[in-house]
Protein backbone atom coordinates (compact mmCIF):
# COMPACT_ATOMS: atom_id res chain seq x y z
CA UNK A 1 0.00 0.00 0.00
CA UNK A 2 0.93 3.16 -0.50
CA UNK A 3 0.23 5.25 2.80
CA UNK A 4 1.34 8.63 4.25
CA UNK A 5 1.93 9.17 8.00
CA UNK A 6 1.38 12.62 8.95
CA UNK A 7 3.37 13.47 12.33
CA UNK A 8 3.40 16.28 14.79
CA UNK A 9 5.33 19.14 14.14
CA UNK A 10 6.85 20.21 17.39
CA UNK A 11 9.63 17.55 17.25
CA UNK A 12 11.40 15.93 14.65
CA UNK A 13 10.75 12.00 13.65
CA UNK A 14 12.50 10.50 16.24
CA UNK A 15 12.46 13.43 18.37
CA UNK A 16 16.22 14.01 19.53
CA UNK A 17 15.14 13.77 23.07
CA UNK A 18 11.52 14.36 24.73
CA UNK A 19 8.69 13.30 22.49
CA UNK A 20 6.97 10.18 22.97
CA UNK A 21 4.44 10.26 19.61
CA UNK A 22 7.31 11.34 17.39
CA UNK A 23 8.95 8.06 18.41
CA UNK A 24 6.21 5.42 18.22
CA UNK A 25 5.29 7.09 14.49
CA UNK A 26 9.68 6.60 13.75
CA UNK A 27 8.92 2.86 14.65
CA UNK A 28 5.40 2.67 12.62
CA UNK A 29 6.97 3.83 9.84
CA UNK A 30 10.34 1.94 9.53
CA UNK A 31 8.13 -1.06 10.59
CA UNK A 32 5.79 -0.77 7.40
CA UNK A 33 8.53 -0.21 4.90
CA UNK A 34 9.98 -3.28 6.26
CA UNK A 35 6.58 -5.03 5.79
CA UNK A 36 6.97 -3.49 2.04
CA UNK A 37 5.06 -0.72 1.95
CA UNK A 38 5.51 2.49 0.34
CA UNK A 39 5.76 5.31 3.62
CA UNK A 40 5.34 8.67 3.34
CA UNK A 41 6.25 10.25 6.27
CA UNK A 42 5.13 14.57 6.86
CA UNK A 43 6.92 16.14 9.34
CA UNK A 44 9.68 18.31 9.82
CA UNK A 45 13.35 18.58 7.98
CA UNK A 46 15.29 17.53 10.68
CA UNK A 47 13.66 14.22 11.14
CA UNK A 48 14.81 10.53 9.72
CA UNK A 49 12.97 7.99 8.71
CA UNK A 50 13.09 4.64 6.52
CA UNK A 51 10.50 5.88 4.15
CA UNK A 52 10.33 8.55 2.23
CA UNK A 53 10.49 12.26 4.26
CA UNK A 54 8.18 14.63 2.92
CA UNK A 55 9.75 17.90 4.65
CA UNK A 56 6.78 20.34 5.48
CA UNK A 57 8.96 22.54 8.11
CA UNK A 58 12.31 23.09 8.28
CA UNK A 59 13.03 21.62 12.08
CA UNK A 60 10.92 20.70 14.57
CA UNK A 61 9.09 24.11 16.34
CA UNK A 62 10.27 23.36 19.82
CA UNK A 63 13.79 23.49 18.87
CA UNK A 64 13.36 25.49 16.23
CA UNK A 65 13.03 29.43 16.44
CA UNK A 66 11.31 30.98 18.90
CA UNK A 67 8.32 32.91 18.57
CA UNK A 68 7.08 30.54 15.40
CA UNK A 69 3.54 29.94 15.13
CA UNK A 70 2.46 26.64 15.24
CA UNK A 71 -0.86 26.94 13.27
CA UNK A 72 1.42 28.41 10.35
CA UNK A 73 3.48 24.89 10.22
CA UNK A 74 0.51 23.24 10.20
CA UNK A 75 -1.66 25.07 7.73
CA UNK A 76 1.80 24.77 5.34
CA UNK A 77 1.60 20.57 6.75
CA UNK A 78 -2.25 20.40 5.33
CA UNK A 79 -1.59 21.92 2.16
CA UNK A 80 1.33 19.46 1.28
CA UNK A 81 -0.99 16.65 2.31
CA UNK A 82 -3.59 18.23 -0.09
CA UNK A 83 -1.49 18.45 -3.11
CA UNK A 84 -0.46 14.61 -2.95
CA UNK A 85 -3.74 12.99 -2.39
CA UNK A 86 -3.72 11.22 -5.47
CA UNK A 87 -0.38 9.39 -4.30
CA UNK A 88 -1.64 7.77 -1.20
CA UNK A 89 -4.08 4.40 -0.55
CA UNK A 90 -4.43 5.63 2.73
CA UNK A 91 -3.60 8.87 5.11
CA UNK A 92 -2.91 7.78 8.54
CA UNK A 93 -3.21 11.07 11.11
CA UNK A 94 -1.23 11.79 14.29
CA UNK A 95 -1.47 15.48 14.87
CA UNK A 96 -4.85 15.24 16.70
CA UNK A 97 -8.30 16.90 15.02
CA UNK A 98 -6.65 19.44 13.01
CA UNK A 99 -6.82 17.54 9.76
CA UNK A 100 -10.18 16.01 10.14
CA UNK A 101 -11.90 19.15 7.75
CA UNK A 102 -9.29 18.25 4.95
CA UNK A 103 -9.32 14.27 5.66
CA UNK A 104 -13.48 14.17 5.54
CA UNK A 105 -12.99 15.54 1.76
CA UNK A 106 -10.19 14.48 -0.01
CA UNK A 107 -11.59 10.94 -1.06
CA UNK A 108 -9.05 8.98 0.12
CA UNK A 109 -9.39 6.46 3.15
CA UNK A 110 -7.87 8.07 6.30
CA UNK A 111 -7.48 7.46 9.92
CA UNK A 112 -6.55 9.24 13.21
CA UNK A 113 -4.44 7.94 16.15
CA UNK A 114 -5.53 9.84 19.31
CA UNK A 115 -2.25 9.99 21.25
CA UNK A 116 -3.31 12.47 24.18
CA UNK A 117 -6.11 12.66 26.52
CA UNK A 118 -9.68 13.24 25.47
CA UNK A 119 -11.44 14.13 28.70
CA UNK A 120 -11.39 18.57 27.91
CA UNK A 121 -14.28 19.97 27.29
CA UNK A 122 -15.70 20.47 23.75
CA UNK A 123 -13.89 17.32 21.88
CA UNK A 124 -17.30 15.61 21.95
CA UNK A 125 -18.39 18.68 19.67
CA UNK A 126 -15.85 17.54 17.24
CA UNK A 127 -16.79 13.72 17.09
CA UNK A 128 -20.38 15.22 16.70
CA UNK A 129 -19.29 17.19 13.83
CA UNK A 130 -17.01 14.34 12.51
CA UNK A 131 -19.49 11.14 12.81
CA UNK A 132 -18.03 8.62 10.57
CA UNK A 133 -14.19 9.78 10.94
CA UNK A 134 -12.25 6.59 11.98
CA UNK A 135 -10.42 6.53 15.04
CA UNK A 136 -7.67 4.21 16.80
CA UNK A 137 -6.95 4.59 20.86
CA UNK A 138 -3.90 4.24 22.09
CA UNK A 139 -5.59 2.08 25.18
CA UNK A 140 -9.71 1.05 25.92
CA UNK A 141 -9.40 3.54 29.05
CA UNK A 142 -8.36 6.38 26.86
CA UNK A 143 -12.22 5.93 24.42
CA UNK A 144 -13.98 6.53 28.37
CA UNK A 145 -14.35 10.35 27.50
CA UNK A 146 -16.02 9.68 24.11
CA UNK A 147 -17.59 6.71 24.07
CA UNK A 148 -19.71 7.64 20.62
CA UNK A 149 -16.67 8.18 18.60
CA UNK A 150 -15.83 6.13 15.71
CA UNK A 151 -13.50 3.65 17.33
CA UNK A 152 -11.95 1.28 14.97
CA UNK A 153 -9.69 -0.89 17.38
CA UNK A 154 -7.49 -0.07 20.26
CA UNK A 155 -3.55 -0.46 19.15
CA UNK A 156 -1.28 -0.48 22.07
CA UNK A 157 1.78 1.10 21.10
CA UNK A 158 5.46 -1.08 20.60
CA UNK A 159 9.01 -0.51 20.48
CA UNK A 160 11.78 -2.43 18.29
CA UNK A 161 13.17 -5.50 20.13
CA UNK A 162 16.90 -4.27 19.58
CA UNK A 163 15.99 -1.01 20.98
CA UNK A 164 16.95 -1.42 24.48
CA UNK A 165 19.11 -4.45 26.30
CA UNK A 166 17.35 -6.09 29.41
CA UNK A 167 19.49 -6.72 32.36
CA UNK A 168 18.70 -9.48 34.95
CA UNK A 169 20.97 -7.91 37.71
CA UNK A 170 19.03 -6.08 40.64
CA UNK A 171 19.31 -2.25 40.13
CA UNK A 172 20.76 -0.14 43.01
CA UNK A 173 18.11 3.27 42.24
CA UNK A 174 14.75 3.95 41.63
CA UNK A 175 13.97 5.58 38.61
CA UNK A 176 11.48 8.50 37.41
CA UNK A 177 10.96 9.21 33.71
CA UNK A 178 8.66 11.20 32.32
CA UNK A 179 7.58 15.15 32.28
CA UNK A 180 8.28 16.96 35.05
CA UNK A 181 4.30 17.99 36.19
CA UNK A 182 2.11 17.27 39.11
CA UNK A 183 -0.10 14.92 37.31
CA UNK A 184 3.43 12.64 36.56
CA UNK A 185 4.04 12.04 40.28
CA UNK A 186 7.11 13.31 40.49
CA UNK A 187 6.83 14.05 44.39
CA UNK A 188 4.87 10.74 45.09
CA UNK A 189 7.84 9.54 43.51
CA UNK A 190 10.32 11.68 45.99
CA UNK A 191 8.55 10.55 48.93
CA UNK A 192 8.73 6.72 48.42
CA UNK A 193 11.80 6.46 47.66
CA UNK A 194 12.83 8.47 50.97
CA UNK A 195 10.56 6.13 52.35
CA UNK A 196 12.47 2.98 51.09
CA UNK A 197 15.76 4.60 51.51
CA UNK A 198 16.94 4.55 48.02
CA UNK A 199 18.14 6.70 45.36
CA UNK A 200 16.28 8.22 43.18
CA UNK A 201 17.45 9.41 39.67
CA UNK A 202 14.69 11.78 37.92
CA UNK A 203 15.33 11.91 33.99
CA UNK A 204 12.82 14.49 32.93
CA UNK A 205 11.74 17.61 30.81
CA UNK A 206 10.28 20.37 32.31
CA UNK A 207 8.31 21.76 30.44
CA UNK A 208 7.74 25.84 29.88
CA UNK A 209 5.16 26.22 31.28
CA UNK A 210 5.70 24.06 34.61
CA UNK A 211 9.11 26.50 35.61
CA UNK A 212 7.22 27.58 38.90
CA UNK A 213 6.04 24.35 39.67
CA UNK A 214 9.24 22.76 39.56
CA UNK A 215 10.83 25.77 41.36
CA UNK A 216 8.71 25.67 44.12
CA UNK A 217 7.72 22.28 44.79
CA UNK A 218 10.85 20.31 43.37
CA UNK A 219 13.83 21.57 43.42
CA UNK A 220 14.43 21.76 47.04
CA UNK A 221 13.52 18.03 46.95
CA UNK A 222 16.52 17.72 44.51
CA UNK A 223 19.56 17.52 46.32
CA UNK A 224 21.93 15.94 44.03
CA UNK A 225 22.77 12.43 46.06
CA UNK A 226 19.24 11.03 47.05
CA UNK A 227 16.52 12.84 44.89
CA UNK A 228 19.43 12.93 41.35
CA UNK A 229 18.09 15.26 38.33
CA UNK A 230 19.91 13.66 34.98
CA UNK A 231 17.34 16.04 32.87
CA UNK A 232 16.67 14.79 29.17
CA UNK A 233 18.00 11.61 28.04
CA UNK A 234 18.09 10.12 24.18
CA UNK A 235 17.73 6.68 23.60
CA UNK A 236 21.08 5.52 24.28
CA UNK A 237 21.10 7.57 27.65
CA UNK A 238 17.73 5.87 28.89
CA UNK A 239 19.70 2.21 28.00
CA UNK A 240 21.57 2.27 31.56
CA UNK A 241 19.31 4.83 33.16
CA UNK A 242 16.08 2.37 32.72
CA UNK A 243 18.77 -1.20 32.74
CA UNK A 244 20.16 -0.09 36.05
CA UNK A 245 16.94 0.62 38.18
CA UNK A 246 15.71 -1.59 40.94
CA UNK A 247 12.28 -0.18 39.73
CA UNK A 248 10.72 2.65 36.99
CA UNK A 249 8.00 4.84 39.49
CA UNK A 250 5.35 5.47 37.78
CA UNK A 251 2.68 7.75 40.06
CA UNK A 252 0.75 9.07 38.19
CA UNK A 253 -2.61 11.18 38.81
CA UNK A 254 -4.19 11.53 35.21
CA UNK A 255 -5.93 9.59 32.72
CA UNK A 256 -2.63 8.44 31.29
CA UNK A 257 -3.78 7.18 27.64
CA UNK A 258 -1.03 4.73 27.46
CA UNK A 259 2.33 5.31 29.08
CA UNK A 260 5.12 4.28 26.64
CA UNK A 261 8.01 4.66 29.39
CA UNK A 262 5.92 1.34 31.27
CA UNK A 263 7.19 -0.62 28.05
CA UNK A 264 10.26 1.01 27.74
CA UNK A 265 11.49 0.08 31.13
CA UNK A 266 9.98 -3.81 30.43
CA UNK A 267 12.00 -3.73 27.22
CA UNK A 268 15.18 -3.51 29.75
CA UNK A 269 13.86 -6.08 32.25
CA UNK A 270 12.77 -3.39 34.64
CA UNK A 271 9.77 -4.05 37.24
CA UNK A 272 7.35 -1.00 36.92
CA UNK A 273 5.58 0.28 39.93
CA UNK A 274 2.17 2.21 39.09
CA UNK A 275 -0.73 3.75 40.15
CA UNK A 276 -3.85 2.42 38.87
CA UNK A 277 -5.34 5.07 36.24
CA UNK A 278 -5.54 5.20 32.61
CA UNK A 279 -4.08 2.76 30.79
CA UNK A 280 -2.14 1.25 33.84
CA UNK A 281 -3.69 -2.09 33.94
CA UNK A 282 -4.16 -2.88 30.23
CA UNK A 283 0.30 -2.39 30.33
CA UNK A 284 1.25 -3.63 33.19
CA UNK A 285 0.64 -7.36 34.12
CA UNK A 286 0.45 -7.33 38.51
CA UNK A 287 3.02 -9.45 39.95
CA UNK A 288 4.77 -10.15 36.49
CA UNK A 289 5.64 -7.17 35.29
CA UNK A 290 5.70 -4.89 38.17
CA UNK A 291 3.10 -3.81 40.57
CA UNK A 292 -0.01 -1.81 39.99
CA UNK A 293 -0.92 -0.18 43.57
CA UNK A 294 -3.53 2.44 45.07
CA UNK A 295 -1.38 4.73 46.96
CA UNK A 296 1.90 5.53 48.26
CA UNK A 297 1.70 3.06 51.25
CA UNK A 298 1.03 0.24 48.86
CA UNK A 299 3.94 1.55 46.30
CA UNK A 300 6.43 1.81 49.19
CA UNK A 301 5.23 -1.76 49.86
CA UNK A 302 5.92 -2.94 46.45
CA UNK A 303 9.29 -1.58 46.13
CA UNK A 304 10.44 -3.91 49.20
CA UNK A 305 8.88 -6.50 46.65
CA UNK A 306 10.78 -5.81 43.24
CA UNK A 307 13.27 -8.84 43.51
CA UNK A 308 10.66 -11.16 43.66
CA UNK A 309 10.32 -10.04 39.94
CA UNK A 310 11.90 -11.92 37.33
CA UNK A 311 13.68 -9.76 35.18
CA UNK A 312 14.09 -12.04 31.62
CA UNK A 313 10.40 -12.56 32.23
CA UNK A 314 9.56 -9.24 32.22
CA UNK A 315 11.83 -8.50 29.02
CA UNK A 316 9.87 -11.61 27.73
CA UNK A 317 6.37 -10.55 28.31
CA UNK A 318 7.67 -6.73 26.33
CA UNK A 319 8.64 -9.10 23.08
CA UNK A 320 5.12 -11.19 23.57
CA UNK A 321 3.22 -7.78 24.25
CA UNK A 322 5.00 -4.45 22.70
CA UNK A 323 6.78 -5.44 19.62
CA UNK A 324 6.54 -2.55 16.92
CA UNK A 325 6.11 -5.16 14.53
CA UNK A 326 2.89 -6.37 16.63
CA UNK A 327 2.22 -2.98 16.42
CA UNK A 328 2.48 -2.26 12.07
CA UNK A 329 1.14 -5.26 11.66
CA UNK A 330 -2.37 -4.66 13.52
CA UNK A 331 -2.44 -1.19 11.48
CA UNK A 332 -1.66 -3.04 8.34
CA UNK A 333 -4.86 -4.95 8.61
CA UNK A 334 -6.91 -2.14 10.19
CA UNK A 335 -5.82 0.10 6.95
CA UNK A 336 -6.58 -2.92 5.09
CA UNK A 337 -10.06 -2.96 6.04
CA UNK A 338 -10.69 0.29 6.07
CA UNK A 339 -9.63 0.64 2.32
CA UNK A 340 -11.83 -2.30 1.60
CA UNK A 341 -15.09 -0.35 3.43
CA UNK A 342 -14.40 2.66 1.59
CA UNK A 343 -13.80 1.36 -2.43
CA UNK A 344 -17.98 0.14 -2.66
CA UNK A 345 -18.43 3.95 -1.46
CA UNK A 346 -16.20 5.56 -3.96
CA UNK A 347 -17.61 3.53 -6.71
CA UNK A 348 -21.42 4.88 -5.71
CA UNK A 349 -20.23 8.26 -5.90
CA UNK A 350 -18.32 7.59 -9.62
CA UNK A 351 -22.10 6.41 -10.33
CA UNK A 352 -23.68 9.01 -9.30
CA UNK A 353 -22.17 11.84 -11.24
CA UNK A 354 -23.42 13.44 -14.27
CA UNK A 355 -22.70 12.37 -17.37
CA UNK A 356 -19.15 14.31 -19.15
CA UNK A 357 -17.76 14.49 -15.41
Amino acid sequence: MRIAQLAPLAESVPPKLYGGTERVVAWLVDELVALGHQVTLFASGDSQTRGELHAVWPRALRLGKKGTDPNAACAVLLEAVAKRTKDFDMIHAHIDWLPLPLLSRLGVPFLTTMHGRLDLPGLGNVIRAFPRAPFVSISDDQRRPLPEANWTATIHHGLPLDLFRSSVAPGSYLAFLGRLTAEKGPEDAIRIAHAVRRPLRIAAKIPRGETVYFKKRLEPLIDGKKVHLVGEVDDAKKQPFLAEAAALLFPIDWPEPFGLVMIEAMACGTPVIAYRSGSVPEVIEDGVTGFIVEDEKQAIAAVHRVEELDRRKIRSRFEERFAARRMAKEYEALYRKLAAAEAPQARARLDIQPPGT
